[in-house]
């Protein structure tokens, strides 16, 4: 059946029970259908946001697409997990009963959270398909009598598990580090100072060495202490924020040459090669996997 096929269909055909809740700009849904003949979803609209969903039962059977192209046919299993980034057109046809919560989280929201818990990392969640989530099936587990009466939920019950849903999201599929113990990490004030620092000054020339003096420590424990209050060190930390930026710049018409003297590489070849190393392609590639396409809707 060809993409978007779905546009087409008559409204009396079956569709799946949705019910949703929100908890600031996070939307909580949950759909579930006992159908094996429900036609194609609509083409989820593109944002400058994510999807999180969570299988709560086995779905033994769907079809997905990722701008236009078939790139997952199978099942998940209950208490597995998704993650799309809705800045790509995806697609869904549910072949068999399913039930699942999703968590529709806008990269803004991410990015807020990360920077009130101290924590001035550039947000990027990882794609996966499939992934067991315990954690994510608990939390979604809680939220089922509120989405199954919308209207008597608990405003402050549902914040608090979309916070924890942000909290353990951004640590599994985000690369953000809390640590457990604070005994030889950075104070709160040098872990703010060191992120804003880097931030301010990643496509710039600058030694680690005039950072920790600003943090009041010498180099050597100033690298100790960053890498146990995030989980890597200064330089790696600074690696995987440029990536990222990269990323962000490669869906507008920017020459690459151009990407690579913002990101703060020497050049095109040197960003090419830590971009491959880090992402599995390089940026050309990469750009013209992701480019946006207009939607074409066929008819059968």
């Amino acid at each position: 059946m060809a993409l978007n096929e779905a546009a087409n269909v008559d409204d009396q055909a079956p569709r799946p029970t949705v019910k949703s809740i929100c908890a600031g700009e996070i939307t909580i849904t949950r759909t579930f259908s006992d159908r094996f003949d429900l036609q194609p979803a609509p083409a989820a609209p593109t944002s400058d946001a994510f999807n999180v969903i969570v299988q709560m039962r086995d779905f033994d059977a769907h079809r997905l697409w990722r701008r236009g192209e078939l790139v997952f046919e199978g099942g998940h299993i209950k208490a597995s997990l998704a993650i799309t980034d809705l800045r790509e057109q995806w697609q869904c046809h549910h072949l068999s009963p399913f039930d699942n919560v999703r968590f529709h989280i806008p990269f803004a929201s991410m990015r807020a959270f990360a920077e009130e818990a101290g924590r001035g990392e550039y947000v990027s969640l990882a794609s996966v398909q499939g992934r067991a989530d315990p954690v994510m099936f608990g939390l979604a587990q809680a939220l089922l009598p509120s989405l199954d009466e919308p209207g008597h939920a608990n405003a402050l019950f549902v914040e608090q598990i979309s916070l924890a849903a942000l909290a353990h999201l951004s640590q599994a599929y985000g690369g953000l580090h809390f640590p457990v113990d604070k005994k030889g990490t950075l104070a709160p004030w040098q872990e703010r100072l060191a992120t804003e620092f880097l931030v301010a000054h990643f496509n710039k020339t600058f030694s680690v060495g005039d950072l920790a003096t600003q943090c009041e420590l010498s180099r050597s424990y100033f690298n100790k202490a960053f890498k146990e209050s995030f989980g890597c060190t200064p330089s790696r930390w600074l690696t995987e924020y440029r990536i990222a930026r990269v990323r962000d710049l490669l869906a507008k018409d920017m020459p690459l040459a151009e990407i690579a003297i913002q990101c703060g590489f020497a050049d095109q070849s040197h960003m090419t090669r830590v971009f491959t190393a880090e992402v599995g392609e390089a940026p050309a590639r990469y750009r013209k996997k992701n480019r946006p396409v207009a939607v074409v809707r066929r008819t059968q």
